[in-house]
């Protein structure tokens, strides 16, 4: 049980609403959540970085304040995405087949599609370790190669998470691993990134209202990030000409 002050936060958070005055979903605390937000996590996120080594290669990113609006797109598009299908495979029974063809469809990029299976499949392995279960059995049946979104939701709903808890978890690692490889790739001040970070609350708050409100598959959030896409398509033709850091 939660002691009373973070019984009250939770509470208080969803009675308050976003910066638009959206109430936001209570979050049911969850382990898994935070196993898998923790950059410890063994599921292969460390060789991704979100976009942002391709963003620093053409001067797209340069230092912090170029990465907090690199990063304040990337959880508006990408995450909200990737936030709302999190949400969606937490449900008993979710329809894990449609959910991966959805997401696929607002995937658009090839590079895109084979870095988020790629880390759905890596995470797998430690989730299947930590939490054996027949929804992750029922996940790999409908796709041997999971979406990393749906991964994630069908672990957090396992753990007894909710889907806003999901959707909390995806969008904040939508943007916390471009940051960390951020400042791998630039040296940027760690503190200054990690405030650059805490800085977008009031936009991961509204992403997450969006994403965690229950809608069919076919219906839920569809932004394009055309950018993102390029440029995930332009590093894979670079990562086969040089030396890259990151796989994506």
């Amino acid at each position: 049980m939660l002691p009373e002050p973070a019984r009250s936060a939770v509470s208080v958070a969803h009675r308050r609403g976003d910066s638009n005055g959206q109430p936001i979903p209570a979050i049911t605390p969850s382990l898994a959540a935070l196993t898998l937000a923790d950059a410890r996590f063994p599921g292969g996120g460390h060789v991704h970085s979100g976009g942002v080594e391709e963003a620093v290669a053409r001067g797209l990113v340069t230092g912090v304040a170029d990465l907090a609006s690199f990063l304040h797109g990337r959880l508006r598009t990408a995450g909200l995405v990737a936030a709302a299908f999190a949400a969606a495979a937490t449900v008993t029974s979710a329809p894990f087949a449609l959910l991966d063809a959805e997401l696929d469809a607002r995937t658009p990029s090839t590079a895109q599609r084979d870095a988020s299976r790629a880390q759905g499949r890596a995470a797998l392995r430690a989730a299947r370790a930590a939490w054996p279960s027949p929804v992750l059995d029922a996940l790999v049946a409908a796709t041997s190669r999971p979406h990393h979104p749906l991964l994630v939701g069908a672990v957090i709903g396992i753990d007894g998470g909710s889907p806003a808890a999901a959707a909390h978890c995806a969008a904040y690692l939508a943007v916390s691993g471009p940051a960390s490889a951020a400042v791998r790739l630039l040296g940027l001040d760690p503190f200054a990134v990690n405030a650059a970070v805490v800085a977008l609350r009031p936009v991961l708050d509204a992403v997450v209202a969006e994403a965690a409100e229950p809608c069919p598959p076919e219906l839920l959030p569809a932004p394009g990030a055309p950018v993102l896409d390029l440029m995930a398509q332009a590093h894979v033709r670079q990562h086969q000409e040089q030396v890259r850091l990151f796989v994506s």
